[in-house]
């Protein structure tokens, strides 16, 4: 088979090494990006974690498969669809979960759903792994014992303030006495950039996962904590929660647009939205109107816009829901939807109320020298604010997201699964793999990742190129932009009839990760509103 560049691309330094290295030491793209995930979980612990959720999507042509290995939290048993149905204050505005009174879905033990991302790397490791499970953990073992310092990147995320009702991160950080003690001062401020984190109890934890395999956290001593925490601090999550949850293998959703194959992840991820915004996009020749213009930005948010209609409509997940897979990514559908875009039509995205956008996930892009390619976004949503005492890591928060009201798509149901905007996608050219990308970025994951695509894919930038330029959003009816959109663009929009609301930001909507593979030959971005970095093996 034919040798290829290796590259690691995630946004943290710490996690990038450690896949690095796997892959230095003949683990192939799996077994790195299992310890580039684990690494995230110790040095970014509210981005993601081993109690997390998330979707995998890898593609192995030395062994013959593609597949998703979907990872999505469920609900507990003891959830109920109508449990919270009178609490509800507000709706963010782009479309992100509920504001409730008491933020019980927000902060807390109720606010967490089943952990899921350990049995996934686990999964992954055991169907595509290479070398021995114990060395793929020991990276994330190594950083919880030595520490890690605090980046410029988790500083701003930590110290954020929570928008619309929403629970400022640093109340999270120390809501509970395990979380005060790891991530802040004797003061109860976050610490600052530079500081020391040394997590003795989650190293702990993960050698004990490295000897025993995942078991011990879903049937073991390690469910058993959790789930007596749980029980003494009204959580919901029990004993059975833990030792029945699986993930999902599946084979990937699967788009074309100008040519290009495009494979993504199933509901209640986010690959029906990156398709159908594709699909209609593919009806306007983006190039002739121009990058970044306030045409361009007008029929692209318009995309955004019906794109978030249907998903708020129909997508959730499909063992609760029947969603309309085939019609949301038909041809003909996003042709009428084009059409309306065409004649000026402005779509309109209903909301119980208005919010911020969120951003508490983190991504992986990784290619190996034979070819396998593994694209990864994983997450703890809004996450719970509980750590454990003598476990080491964050569960959760992804009740957060669940509709609150009964009979919707996403409303509450046990065992069941949210809507997630997460979409980690690879692009095939001429059958080989030629963009291999993903983000974080809260309901605005989609809307970063389609940007870098269309960049990729319709304006021939590199991925350093696509992941940087700035980029805006539009899931709700007012457009975001960052502050690199320049305001003559903005006017022309709001002279139109659009409300924009600008960030003050340079780099935000979505944080891009992403491998471009020419003639096999990597070329990796990451996105610079992050602390990341591309490395080349």
């Amino acid at each position: 088979m034919k040798r290829r560049d290796s590259m690691v691309v995630a946004p943290q330094p710490e996690a990038v090494e450690a896949g690095a290295e796997i892959l230095k030491s003949g683990g192939n793209a799996v077994d790195a990006a299992i310890a580039c995930a684990l690494v995230q979980g110790v040095v970014d612990p509210m981005m993601c974690g081993i109690a997390g959720f998330g979707s995998m999507g890898v593609y192995a042509p030395s062994q013959g498969r593609h597949k998703y290995i979907d990872f999505h939290a469920p609900a507990p048993l003891a959830a109920r669809d109508d449990m919270w149905e009178d609490l509800i204050e507000g709706e963010a505005r782009d479309g992100y979960g509920f504001i409730l009174a008491g933020r019980v879905n927000d902060i807390g033990y109720q606010s967490a759903c089943v952990p899921a991302s350990l049995r996934a790397y686990e999964l992954a490791h055991s169907q595509y792994g290479s070398l021995p499970w114990a060395e793929v953990m020991a990276p994330s073992i190594d950083w919880a014992k030595k520490g890690w310092t605090v980046r410029p990147h988790v500083h701003a995320f930590w110290s954020d303030e929570g928008k619309m009702g929403r629970v400022a991160n640093h109340e999270r950080l120390r809501h509970t006495p395990s979380g005060r003690a790891l991530y802040c001062r004797e003061d109860g401020s976050p610490k600052m950039v530079g500081d020391l984190v040394i997590n003795p109890d989650l190293a702990n934890t993960l050698e004990a996962i490295a000897r025993e395999g995942a078991d011990v956290f879903y049937k073991g001593d390690i469910a058993g904590l959790i789930a007596e925490d749980m029980k003494a601090n009204g959580g919901l999550i029990s004993r059975e929660d833990l030792a029945t949850y699986q993930p999902k293998v599946l084979d990937p959703l699967w788009g074309e647009y100008r040519g290009y194959r495009v494979a993504t992840n199933h509901p209640p991820g986010g690959g029906i939205m990156l398709l159908q915004m594709l699909n209609i996009l593919e009806n306007f020749d983006l190039r002739d109107i121009g990058h970044n213009t306030d045409e361009y930005i007008r029929i692209v948010c318009e995309a955004m816009k019906y794109a978030t209609i249907d998903k708020d409509r129909f997508v959730g997940d499909p063992d609760f829901v029947d969603v309309p897979v085939s019609r949301l990514a038909a041809k003909d559908y996003a042709k009428e939807l084009a059409d309306r875009i065409r004649a000026g039509d402005k779509a309109d995205v209903p909301r119980f109320n208005s919010g911020l956008p969120s951003k508490d996930t983190t991504h992986i892009s990784i290619v190996d020298r034979d070819g396998n390619c593994v694209t990864m976004t994983h997450s703890l949503g809004m996450p719970s604010g509980v750590v454990t005492k003598g476990l080491g890591f964050m569960h959760n928060g992804c009740m957060g997201v669940f509709d609150p009201r009964p009979g919707r798509a996403g409303s509450i149901a046990p065992g069941k699964a949210r809507f997630s905007s997460i979409c980690p996608s690879i692009i095939f050219k001429d059958g080989e793999p030629y963009v291999v990308v993903g983000a974080p970025g809260a309901t605005q994951i989609a809307m970063g990742v389609l940007q870098s695509i269309l960049n990729v894919l319709d304006f021939d930038m590199t991925m350093s190129e696509a992941v940087s330029s700035p980029r805006f959003s539009a899931t709700s009816n007012a457009i975001d932009v960052t502050n690199r959109i320049p305001r003559f663009v903005t006017r022309a929009l709001e002279e139109k009839g659009y409300e924009v609301i600008r960030s003050p930001l340079s780099f935000s909507i979505a944080w891009v990760h992403g491998i471009r593979i020419v003639d096999g030959i990597a070329d990796g971005g990451a996105d610079p509103g992050a602390d990341g970095m591309a490395l080349a093996v």
